[in-house]
């Protein structure tokens, strides 16, 4: 997996399909030569070309035949002479930007080591990964950065991430601390980003990368409905099948950056972090600090060869619940059929319809604790309302039970309400500056969670809660983003660090409680799709992908949250029309094909169907059922976007080839239409397959080159889903 080779000082890291290079240069700048398809390096003198330039600093006058500002590097420095943007960037005690680290030595380990205090992947046995660490000292001073890469040789998956040791006398501060650094070659590349919004989360955008520096990112202290924390470079033209692409994850919740630099000679660096826009931590001597993980993925198969590979890797190596291997529940949420207006006689109606559908969970979203008869008050207050529920969560929880469902639950942990007992009772555990109004989100505030007492307080209340063994899925929400972000119980010099200290109050909440509730089924939840990143779903096996149900808006937003995250990890609901977000109407079977992608269930008020529609429901939920293995944990392939015209496709590969389903979609319609057809993917040329409704035989390969004809679509909102078996034989 990794290979140094003393004579050239060469570090190879090889994957079944990938190699990822370095090399000490002049012992001591460590240096990025290649990530890409499989390579051998054949032993010479010179790896890289370097040219006397005019105007460029020699930053070493003992050694005037390179440049620092020519060198591509694996992890870069400022005040040397690299004016590009830095990987990290740090202060001694007199404000000083501490320069220049060089290689000083690495180990080869097996295995994959944890990150203290944050979510990563991780290997189940030793032997399926391989780390190595590089550490860079500082020659003016004891100062230690350690580069941590894994290689997943079987997934075809890289990651890396940074530690920085103070083994000095004094203090020091970290400004800037960047997981990943590449220097990139000249090339013709195309940035990849997921940009959106409330209610229209990882829109796909392409550009050619401009000169300058791009970035995105996030400052609002969540990893934000407005960028997911994830980056792609591409060769030009690269399509779904075609092209190389460089793929960039962060395993981080909170705010990031991730920006590329292209130089004067057309050379790119790409950065990856901590925004250090809202970030600063002071390093005492003998401390260190530990950057979030990057994942790293290359295919020249196009993007959904990238696809394919997170897919795998995350479905196996990410979350560590128990629920990640296995099928999801079909559920209903009474959220868009009551909102705070219910009581328990109005739920069980709602369950009692949706057992005789054939529906396995029912979950009892918002309002249920405290006076919360709106998103006025109560948070912070757990506490049954008796009103609604008489018999507490436990007694609706055995009723339910009874009917042969399972029961869910919501919570809002990290918030507080200005009108509950807790704010009343500890006004100072509310992020808020003095003599300043708060501003509020929701009507709400953000807990201090940098204050372990807060912490302890929602770990406690869960435990209570979930305790009695009452629950067996909660939906964990996030409603609004950080503001006022001040706590009373960090000196000034450090307010600087306190949204990297939310983050790690909100993952140690996360990893005890889901530790202490094995059986429980969490899904996380950030005002719909606002922190859908890999942080969370280390903990928490699938995420609600967003607030907006609409069937046509779900085609986009899923189709691009599909680029990274598999469909096992999407929460997707059928909800009632006219749609609560958009005032679409579109027809219960559009709605429910939308909604077949990722974890299927429903949003509305049974009640209000026609008899037509309610079996329409009931036979949506057989087929889901029926072939839930297959959409939860089978091969995804995009084949058409919705970002390109009115139609959109999919389908979903056993990972045996012996059956897959093909989801196709027309938007709007227009008058005498031809058929359209659809190339298909990911299939075995070699075999044939049986349409499940028509009986028809098609051959593999006729299906990926000709191509499968589809219906004629005669309205606007038509779909169709359409499942295949393979046979043995022709006879």
């Amino acid at each position: 997996m990794i290979e140094f080779l003393e004579k050239t000082k060469l570090l190879s890291l090889h994957t079944k399909n990938t190699s990822y290079i370095m090399q000490v240069f002049k012992g001591q700048h460590l240096l990025h030569l290649y990530w890409g398809k499989r390579i051998a390096m054949t032993v010479r003198d010179v790896y890289l070309p370097l040219d006397e330039r005019v105007n460029m600093v020699h930053s070493d006058p003992s050694d005037k035949s390179y440049h620092i500002e020519d060198l591509p590097f694996e992890y870069a420095f400022w005040g040397k002479g690299d004016f590009r943007s830095p990987s990290l960037s740090v202060t001694n005690g007199s404000g000083v930007i501490i320069p220049g680290f060089v290689y000083e030595s690495h180990t080869i380990s097996e295995g994959k080591p944890e990150i203290p205090g944050l979510p990563s992947t991780f290997a189940k046995e030793k032997d399926e990964a391989e780390t190595l660490e590089i550490k860079l000292s500082n020659p003016g001073t004891d100062l230690k950065v350690i580069l941590s890469y894994t290689v997943f040789p079987e997934f075809d998956v890289i990651t890396r991430n940074v530690r920085i040791e103070n083994l000095c006398e004094s203090t020091v501060r970290l400004e800037k601390f960047m997981s990943v650094t590449i220097d990139f070659p000249p090339g013709g590349y195309e940035l990849l980003t997921l940009p959106g919004a409330w209610g229209r989360e990882r829109w796909i955008e392409r550009q050619p990368v401009p000169h300058g520096v791009v970035s995105i990112g996030s400052s609002r202290g969540i990893s934000s409905h407005q960028f997911n924390p994830f980056i792609a470079l591409l060769s030009s033209g690269t399509s779904e099948v075609n092209g190389e692409v460089f793929g960039f994850n962060l395993v981080y919740s909170g705010n990031f950056v991730a920006e590329t630099e292209k130089n004067q000679d057309d050379r790119i660096r790409l950065n990856m972090g901590i925004n250090p826009g809202t970030f600063s931590w002071e390093l005492k001597p003998g401390e260190s600090f530990e950057t979030p993980e990057a994942v790293l993925v290359y295919s020249d198969n196009g993007l959904n060869g990238m696809s394919g590979i997170y897919h795998n890797f995350y479905r196996k190596r990410l979350s560590r619940s128990a629920f990640a291997a296995k099928e999801r529940p079909v559920l209903v949420n009474n959220w868009e059929a009551t909102y705070f207006s219910f009581n328990e006689e109005s739920l069980l109606e709602i369950a009692n319809r949706s057992k005789d559908l054939g529906i396995e969970l029912f979950v009892l979203d918002d309002g249920w604790f405290g006076g919360r008869d709106s998103d006025h008050s109560s948070l912070g207050d757990w506490v049954v309302n008796r009103g609604k529920l008489p018999g507490g969560i436990e007694g609706i929880s055995r009723k339910i039970r009874k009917m042969g469902m399972k029961f869910g639950l919501w919570f809002e942990p990290e918030m507080i309400s200005p009108d509950s007992d807790l704010f009343r009772s500890h006004p100072d555990w509310a992020l808020q500056i003095e003599n300043s109004p708060p501003a509020e989100g929701r009507n709400q505030l953000v807990l201090d969670l940098t204050r372990s007492e807060v912490v302890t307080e929602i770990i406690s209340m869960f435990k209570l809660i979930l305790g009695t063994k009452a629950v067996d899925y909660v939906k964990w929400d996030m409603n609004r983003p950080l503001t006022d972000v001040y706590s009373s119980a960090l000196p000034s010099d450090r307010q600087g660090e306190l949204y990297h200290r939310y983050m790690l109050g909100l993952y140690k909440i996360m990893d005890e409680i889901t530790s202490a509730f094995p059986d429980i089924l969490f899904e996380g939840c950030a005002a719909g799709g606002g922190r859908f990143d890999p942080g969370i779903l280390h903990y928490m096996p699938q995420y609600w992908t967003s607030d907006n149900t609409d069937a046509v808006s779900r085609l986009k937003i899923q189709y691009g949250t599909s680029l990274i995250y598999p469909p096992i990890f999407m929460g997707s609901h059928v909800s009632a029309v006219p749609n609560h977000q958009v005032g679409r109407s579109t027809e219960i079977e559009m709605r429910g094909n939308s909604a077949m992608m990722g974890n299927f269930g429903y949003e509305l008020d049974f009640a209000k169907l026609n008899k037509k529609e309610l079996e329409t429901v009931k036979n949506q939920v057989s087929f889901y059922k029926t072939h839930r293995k297959l959409i939860q944990f089978g091969r995804f392939y995009r084949l058409v976007s919705p970002f390109e015209g009115e139609t959109a496709s999919w389908m979903t590969v056993c990972q045996d080839n012996s059956e897959f389903i093909l989801f196709y979609y027309r938007i709007l319609a227009e008058a005498n239409m031809p058929r359209s057809s659809v190339k298909l993917a990911g299939i075995d040329k070699q075999s044939f397959y049986r349409e499940t409704e028509s009986g028809d035989v098609y051959s593999g390969s006729e299906l990926m080159f000709r191509g499968y004809f589809l219906p004629r679509f005669t309205a606007d909102f038509q779909s169709v889903i359409i499942h295949f078996s393979s046979m043995e034989s022709l006879d």
